[in-house]
């Protein structure tokens, strides 16, 4: 599928207009309902496709934050053959107790993948559990920047990365 086909069909299935509060608590006239690319498999596939293209050599892992990463994460290892990993908001207190679940050594070269990125708080959160167990992040990439934030966080970070779409390719007015 054609990157503007791709765009604006997320717009066209995912794009919601109301009063909503994101993950972040700031309060927007519009969301990118992302479970709704997520579960598609049409849009999952196209969505992985690009992501993948954006991965650097060396890249020795896929890692996505739980929940809306781990479908991305999946998609993308099955795309480009890549093992990966899942990288939990907190551990659970049970089990193996871990709060990156599947295989690794420390040192490897890891592409964490989002969904939507407003300040990037979640991917910041995932970079540092992962940075903490050994693993190089050697890239972020979200698939809509809603350009609130997100770069400047990023890049703040030390972290190299990159958005498939922003939101003004997705044709969507700034929040006020």
């Amino acid at each position: 599928m054609e990157r503007k086909q791709l765009a604006a069909l997320i717009k066209e299935r995912t794009y919601k207009e109301g009063d909503f509060t994101l993950s972040s608590g700031r309060k927007s006239h519009y969301i990118i309902d992302k479970y709704l690319f997520e579960t598609d498999p049409e849009l999952l596939k196209a969505v992985a496709a690009e992501m993948a293209a954006r991965i650097p050599e060396g890249t020795d892992r896929i890692a996505g934050v739980e929940l809306g990463g781990v479908p991305l994460a999946t998609a993308v290892s099955l795309e480009t053959g890549k093992p990966f990993i899942i990288v939990k908001k907190e551990s659970k207190g049970y089990g193996t107790n871990k709060v990156v679940e599947g295989a690794y050594k420390p040192g490897e070269n890891v592409v964490l993948v989002e969904d939507v990125l407003t300040t990037a708080g979640q991917a910041l959160k995932g970079a540092r559990r992962l940075q903490d167990i050994g693993l190089k992040v050697q890239k972020l990439i979200g698939v809509v920047d809603r350009q609130e934030g997100a770069a400047e966080n990023i890049e703040e970070a030390g972290i190299p990365w990159e958005a498939v779409f922003t939101r003004e390719d997705l044709g969507i007015e700034a929040s006020a």
